[in-house]
Parts: C-alpha cells; sequence; structure tokens
C-alpha cells in the first residue's frame, strides 16, 4: 500500500510511500486523509520523505486536504521534502502555506 499511516502520541502520520506521487494515489490519499477525520484525528503530519517528485495533482490532493483539516480545527505538518520536491513547493508557493519541518520529531515536537 502506497500511503501509511499510523499514530504517534495522537497524531497521525501519513507516510506517502512512493518514488512519484501522482494522480494515481492522489485520490486514495485524500480518502484516508477523510478517514482520519472522521475518526476525530486532529494532528497530522504527511511524511513526503521517500517521494521524489510530486505532480499537480498530488499537489492539489495535498491542498484540499490542508483546507479540510483547517476546516476541521486541525493542524498539519509536512515532512521529509526531497530537494525537487521542495522546489516544486517554492516554486508554487506552498511552502508559505504548509509548516514544513525537516524530520518527523521536530514536527511532533511543534504538535505539542
Amino acid at each position: 500500500m502506497p500511503i501509511l499511516t499510523e499514530t504517534i502520541d495522537g497524531v497521525s502520520v501519513i507516510l506517502v510511500d512512493l518514488e512519484r506521487a501522482t494522480n494515481t494515489v492522489a485520490e486514495s490519499f485524500k480518502y484516508n486523509i477523510n478517514f482520519e477525520l472522521a475518526a476525530d484525528s486532529n494532528k497530522f503530519i504527511f511524511d513526503l520523505s521517500k517521494c521524489e517528485f510530486i505532480d499537480s495533482t498530488f499537489l492539489s490532493a495535498l491542498v484540499i486536504s490542508y483546507k479540510r483539516i483547517a476546516e476541521a480545527g486541525g493542524k498539519l505538518r509536512i515532512v521529509g521534502l526531497k530537494p525537487a520536491v521542495e522546489s516544486m513547493f517554492q516554486l508554487t508557493r506552498l511552502n508559505k502555506i504548509f509548516d514544513v519541518f525537516a524530520d518527523e520529531k521536530e514536527a511532533l515536537k511543534s504538535l505539542g
């Protein structure tokens, strides 16, 4: 399964276990987020450390998920951006929207 979820200290950590996050997994990614929200999760970390590439459809899935989490009063952190993915975040200015951390430990700390 390319989208893996685990709970650490009450935080839903979603690992995108793919080198290329594209339209082929965007829907299942959004489904996983909606499932976690329905289960009353309100703190999330999206771990993109395995991703070498993210397409526009998957970027859209990230933004839609962020909006749903925010509407539910939740918090989101993103971790593990590889250089190409980080460049995409900067190009699209998503680095101004998302709280991005180098690793899971720092992101967990920021969520209390």
